[in-house]
């Protein structure tokens, strides 16, 4: 009866996704350089206005100097202070006072920018993007109070957090040459000791229409987006072409293991972590695949045996962070009760040596593709997850038409491959392993 039952769900998914219509859309590139995408649809009175650039926290400022850290992220901060034509402080209440909302991330690959509208709002969004991207004001006071922005958001989501530090302590060591080893939000003094000068010099050198990409999702007339868009953003300067040469990481050939000592905890975490290829790439897509297969949800591998089964974890996870240059693929747990961190990486590494040796069952395997057919809907079940995805294939992927066939890369992904991957990339001499413990407190005299 099981058996059927998960059967007759699988047939459900497939005649949901066989109703899942193709996000259509329409691309071109003004002359200065800027890529332009747009979908229409006209269900609802609402349209996204988003603007990706092709500049993260790899990038760093001051002619690529390793002591400037953290200039995306800043900027994210700092292209909300105003322009020539918006007063400081002026953004946000824009914004909200024409029924919007609007918001801003950075990732070490990529800086995003979004305004949500009612439609008829559409002119506004588009101005305020053309604003930012044309002439936004970039002062010390303006940098002096986004300095200040970030160290509070440093202390509150990183210094202060339980292990808050602890994605950083592992892209410090996994990462020896490439920029990812830099955190995303910076080190202070690097922004500190920074110039107006050189933050002026960034802003122009990543900031610029042919380094962007412009999306424009919804309820919209395709003509009269046209015309706005050559309006407003037509006659903003061409920058010069981004040109990256980021160093080459030397291949792990012996698992190194590194100590860190974290005030915030009481409980210690095991982390082995592996240097992984970019997300473009066939094998990161396997290796998402099998952290789901591994720790996403309740009756995932891992989960059931450390955490249900053996009560050995209080959680348990396999993370592949993807990025676009590498990768890093991480297992972590903490122990309960009398159990060591060693204990838990056996139980780990026991997991893994099934995936390396079996094929997984073609139960698990038709639940995985389950799960991420699935994940795939939800993407695109809404005008404004349309739009990141737009921005984000175009940008990171160089193929904007991977919102619609992505899913067919997972599709074909065999229980082979599965095996065949865990053997390439999750092997013990190919690691980092971090005990991230408790800092041992120094007792008063």
């Amino acid at each position: 009866m099981k058996k059927r039952l998960f059967s007759i769900a699988s047939l459900m998914l497939v005649g949901l996704l066989a109703q899942a219509q193709e996000v259509k859309f329409e691309e071109y590139d003004l002359d200065n350089g800027l890529h332009v995408i747009l979908h229409q649809d006209n269900t609802a009175p609402v349209v996204t206005t988003a603007v990706m650039y092709d500049v993260g926290g790899k990038d760093l400022g001051g002619n690529n100097n390793p002591e400037r850290t953290g200039f995306a992220h800043f900027f994210e901060h700092l292209l909300f202070e105003g322009t020539e034509n918006i007063d400081r402080g002026q953004w946000f209440k824009i914004v909200s006072s024409n029924g919007g909302s609007n918001n801003a991330n950075t990732s070490n690959d990529r800086t995003y920018y979004y305004e949500v509208f009612p439609s008829n709002n559409l002119e506004l969004g588009l101005w305020m993007e053309s604003e930012r991207m044309l002439h936004p004001v970039i002062n010390q006071i303006g940098v002096d109070t986004q300095s200040e922005v970030v160290k509070e958001e440093k202390r509150q989501r990183y210094d202060n957090q339980p292990y808050g530090q602890l994605l950083f302590v592992v892209s410090e060591n996994i990462f020896k040459k490439h920029p990812y080893k830099n955190k995303n939000i910076g080190e202070m003094e690097h922004l500190d000791a920074a110039t107006l000068d050189e933050f002026k010099a960034y802003f122009k050198k990543y900031y610029v229409p042919n380094n962007a990409t412009l999306v424009v999702a919804g309820d919209i007339d395709v003509a009269k987006t046209k015309k706005m868009i050559k309006d407003y953003f037509g006659s903003i300067p061409r920058g010069k072409d981004v040109v990256r040469n980021f160093p080459k990481e030397d291949p792990i050939t012996e698992q190194f293991n590194v100590k860190f000592e974290d005030s915030n905890i009481q409980i210690p975490a095991i982390v082995a972590a592996y240097r992984t290829p970019g997300f473009t790439t066939r094998d990161a897509r396997i290796l998402d695949m099998i952290s789901t297969y591994l720790s996403g949800g309740k009756s995932s591998k891992l989960y059931k045996r450390l955490v249900e089964d053996k009560k050995m974890a209080l959680a348990v996870q396999a993370v592949n962070f993807s990025q676009k240059d590498y990768g890093t693929y991480a297992l972590f747990s903490l122990p309960i009760g009398e159990n060591s961190l060693e204990d838990l990486l056996v139980e780990m590494d026991d997991e893994i040596k099934k995936l390396q040796t079996d094929l997984i069952s073609e139960r698990d395997y038709q639940k995985l593709q389950n799960k991420f057919e699935n994940n795939f809907v939800n993407s695109n079940s809404s005008v404004q997850g349309i739009a990141n995805s737009l921005a984000r294939y175009n940008v990171m992927y160089g193929d904007t038409n991977l919102i619609n066939t992505e899913i067919d890369i997972f599709r074909s992904i065999t229980r082979e491959e599965i095996r065949e991957v865990a053997n390439k990339y999750l092997k013990s001499n190919q690691r980092l392993l971090l005990e991230y413990v408790p800092a041992e407190k120094t007792e008063k005299k």
